[in-house]
């Protein structure tokens, strides 16, 4: 086996190995987006939510001011 041969097999090692790191990064970005589209979905419902939770804090916030008004007065 000639030095040649040693550079084209050494060459072709480098290629494969710069084909598979770029689908790894390709594999990573489309995962990267995917969660990324999950998580503002994710973020919408909450936002969705948000004022309905509001109401009950406020509810439960009420409730228990009345219960201390209704200690204090009894």
């Amino acid at each position: 086996m000639g030095i040649e041969d040693q550079f084209k097999d050494k060459a072709q090692q480098l290629k494969d190995e710069a084909k598979r790191r770029a689908q790894q990064g390709q594999q990573s970005a489309e995962r990267g987006k995917q969660q990324g589209q999950e998580r503002g979905k994710q973020a919408q419902e909450r936002a969705k939510q948000s004022p309905e939770r509001g109401q009950q804090a406020r509810e439960r916030g009420q409730r228990s001011l009345d219960d201390i008004e209704d200690r204090y007065q009894s």
